[in-house]
């Protein structure tokens, strides 16, 4: 995926795989089906990092959104060789993986609406989704220090009362 989800073909996909395209095509009967698995499978990851990281968060208040942003400052640090990268800037103008993308972030807020509704933690997420953004964007990304110095800011909003 180094020229983007455009350019892949099944074709290329059931080689990496060493499958045939018949084979591939059972299971996932089209490009946009196999790109939606990927997606799916890697919103499932994020899910159990994100639960992972919050179970080590003593506090209540902004425990969601700190995982959140731990969760997206690892994903940045991998910058384009991150499997996200294609797939977040196809979820830009896909309108099916945006769905997808929206429905987990709707359940993921409901579900910690007690502790993660203030709006400076809204503000929080916002931010590591610009950050995640901005570091993709740049050639060779942000630097670690700044990185980590704006990951620390983060933290500190979301344990501000």
């Amino acid at each position: 995926m180094d020229e983007g989800l455009a350019s892949l073909t099944l074709q290329a996909v059931a080689d990496a795989a060493s499958v045939t395209k018949g084979g591939l095509l059972h299971h996932f009967p089209s490009k946009q089906a196999l790109i939606e698995a990927v997606f799916e499978d890697l919103l499932g990851k994020l899910d159990m990092e994100i639960d992972r990281l919050m179970s080590e968060d003593e506090t209540d208040r902004g425990r969601f959104t700190r995982a959140y942003v731990d969760a997206f400052f690892q994903v940045t640090r991998d910058g384009p060789e991150s499997p996200w990268a294609a797939l977040s800037i196809s979820c830009m103008t896909d309108p099916r993986l945006r769905q997808l993308w929206s429905e987990w972030m709707r359940d993921r807020l409901q579900r910690h609406a007690q502790t993660d509704s203030h709006p400076a933690l809204k503000l929080a997420r916002y931010a590591a989704d610009g950050i995640w953004l901005a570091n993709l964007m740049e050639a060779d990304g942000l630097p670690a220090k700044e990185l980590a110095e704006l990951r620390d800011q983060l933290h500190n909003v979301t344990k501000q009362e």
